[in-house]
């Protein structure tokens, strides 16, 4: 090590499973320098790591450039595979000799066993803000064993690993113009307060809550564009204004604010409450104002003629629903908002026409006799 050239990094040592490991900070700018991806042409059995999903960097790259001011990383895991030394700053007490300088002997490789995508968009983003290049990300680092060790590593690493849930990584976002939107609607609205479950995205039957936020957040998605969720205060008095007026035509939704019935009660005998409906009435919404001049809720109150019974086959099998339980592909949406449209005399678009052409031709087409057959 004396003889040759070496990375030098600030660290501070630690101990787990009887093993050495080394924490430190690196500079934004040395990422794509020190550390390398693993061989993606090689078989998986022959890698330590998955293949990078080129997908997902632009994204995490954007939110940096985006959130420059205000960001936020977890550390890099990566493995050395070559010679190293640690020197502590002292032996007299047991934080100075914890605390050191790892030095990294200059022909040694940089494996990264989580992290990979991060390390990946730090690159691309420093191409549009290299003021950034100075800022540092954590690296814990542990010294390579071998392909097996650096396989179970990535193993371990992932193997609790739980992204949140939609609604709970909705009710923490305060970027996302919807999401404060959604939020408010969810506090401040009659319809809403009290009836919206903000952790989880799914509702058990015995839940006292009648929609979840992640599907009010697709939901004012739909209906609202991108320019409108700029406008905090507009967006939030249009959806107060419209699903108002849309709550107005479902009784069951106020029987559940009074206690004449159970949350789950509703969700078992209509489908009104569930997110694919909702998502399909916030599309619809944005038509009514795009296409509709007219007094809101006297349009809105066509909404009392449809069916919403889970027992109406008939309407929404197919339709909101396959094979009785209901689906939320988006094929599935446009089919419901389709059949909503239909009802408030509000036409299709060409793409909504062509989903619906296709539905009704294999809804009306003979079923194939099979009687005879072995």
């Amino acid at each position: 090590m004396a003889n040759s050239f070496s990375y030098v990094f600030p660290a501070i040592r630690g101990v787990q499973a009887g093993r050495e490991y080394y924490v430190s900070m690196c500079p934004l700018r040395l990422l794509a320098k020190l550390f390398e991806f693993d061989n993606e042409e090689l078989m998986p059995e022959l890698r330590a790591q998955r293949t990078l999903n080129r997908a997902r960097v632009p994204d995490i790259a954007r939110y940096i450039v985006i959130n420059a001011d205000s960001y936020t990383f977890s550390a890099i895991t990566a493995s050395i595979d070559g010679a190293v030394s640690f020197e502590p700053v002292a032996q007299d007490n047991v934080i100075n000799f914890r605390m050191g300088t790892l030095t990294v002997d200059m022909h040694a490789r940089f494996i990264v066993n989580d992290g990979q995508h991060r390390r990946a968009a730090i690159e691309q983003a420093l191409q549009e803000a290299p003021e950034l290049a100075d800022e540092t990300i954590a690296v814990v680092f542990f010294l390579d064993r071998g392909l097996e060790r650096c396989q179970q590593m990535f193993a371990d690493l992932n193997r609790h690993a739980v992204k949140p849930s939609s609604s709970l990584g909705i009710l923490y976002d305060h970027r996302s113009a919807a999401a404060n939107v959604a939020r408010h609607l969810s506090l401040t609205s009659k319809v809403f307060h009290n009836l919206i479950e903000s952790e989880r995205s799914s509702l058990s039957g015995r839940s006292r809550k009648l929609f979840t936020l992640s599907a009010l957040h697709f939901a004012i998605l739909e209906m609202l564009s991108e320019k409108e969720l700029e406008d905090f205060t507009a967006s939030s008095k249009k959806c107060l204004e419209y699903w108002e007026a849309v709550a107005a035509q479902f009784p069951e939704w106020r029987y559940v604010r009074e206690g004449k019935m159970t949350a789950g009660e509703v969700r078992q005998d209509f489908i009104h409450s569930h997110a694919i409906v909702l998502q399909a009435l916030g599309r619809a919404g944005k038509f009514v104002y795009q296409e509709n001049s007219g007094d809101l809720a006297q349009t809105l109150s066509k909404l009392r003629e449809i069916d919403w019974s889970r027992k109406n086959i008939e309407t929404w099998e197919g339709r909101a629903m396959i094979g009785g339980r209901m689906s939320k592909s988006s094929q599935n949406i446009t089919l419901t908002c389709n059949e909503i449209k239909r009802v408030l005399g509000l036409a299709l678009a060409v793409e909504e026409q062509d989903v619906e052409t296709a539905f009704l031709a294999v809804r009306t087409a003979p079923k194939q006799s099979t009687r005879g057959l072995k």
